[in-house]
């Protein structure tokens, strides 16, 4: 079965939020005090939303900064899921006695 890709929180935050507000990196990241660089870099899926980027931008976008974790730990999860399939496979359940 092919594997859905795996879709990074940089993704969901530049076509579901700045793209509709019609807001640049540059401007969200000075608005919410962080350098352009990290914005940038989340963006192209080369960082990772952090708990003080999460903050920052529940306060922007007035959600929550769960709800940026939770995009990011989703995104970890599968990446590593994907990457230790074969070990994990390995791994026999604990039986109840």
């Amino acid at each position: 079965m092919d594997r859905l890709p795996n879709i990074h929180p940089g993704e969901i935050l530049k076509e579901e939020f700045l793209e509709p507000f019609e807001i640049s990196a540059y401007k969200l990241a000075k608005d919410i005090k962080i350098p352009q660089t990290r914005i940038s870099q989340i963006i192209k899926g080369n960082r990772r939303v952090t708990a003080d980027t999460a903050l920052r931008l529940s306060v922007y976008f007035g959600n929550s900064p769960q709800f940026w974790l939770g995009l990011q730990d989703d995104y970890d999860l599968e990446e590593e899921k994907h990457r230790l399939e074969e070990e994990l496979r390995g791994i026999q359940r604990i039986k109840a006695s």
